[in-house]
């Protein structure tokens, strides 16, 4: 007997997720947050943000919060989505570093570990990651202005 071809519609209908409704959606939407367009003119002016996935809210702005002892963070990436707190509008400034820590995350399998260990060993505000991520922010922000400058590492990768 052949194996069901899995690009049929039952198949993909199967493998689709469903969305989720009623309670279980307020449950999700604190859990992982709600996916969010970013502003018109703000990716106008900065590209590059199409790199990440934005969403607003969800339990690891929590998480990170507790990790710092304050009650919540503005913006906390991981992997290639970036969770924005819901008291947070859309400054550039924040989002461009949080999409420097989606590069770093594809940068490095490892990111997620160096990072715990850069702020246990130097703290927070010392972290080279985080200084890092600000020097991006700040760096395009000024080419937005018209300066050129791209940060070691953190320069989108060579197109064909």
């Amino acid at each position: 007997m052949a194996a069901p071809d899995p690009t049929s519609a039952p198949a993909r209908a199967r493998l689709t997720p469903r969305p989720v409704r009623g309670a279980g959606a307020a449950l999700w939407a604190a859990l992982v947050g709600r996916p969010e367009a970013l502003p018109a003119g703000l990716t106008a002016r900065h590209p590059e943000l199409a790199e990440a996935r934005w969403r607003r809210g969800g339990l690891a702005l929590r998480v990170g919060g507790w990790c710092l002892g304050r009650r919540t963070v503005d913006g906390i990436t991981l992997g290639r989505t970036v969770h924005l707190a819901d008291h947070v509008g859309h400054p550039p400034g924040l989002l461009l570093h949080e999409l420097a820590h989606v590069r770093q995350f594809a940068r490095d399998r490892g990111f997620p570990l160096c990072y715990a260990w850069e702020s246990l060993r130097r703290g927070y505000a010392r972290n080279r990651y985080e200084v890092e991520a600000d020097a991006f922010a700040q760096d395009a922000l000024a080419r937005a202005r018209g300066a050129e400058r791209l940060p070691a590492g953190l320069a989108p990768p060579d197109r064909p």
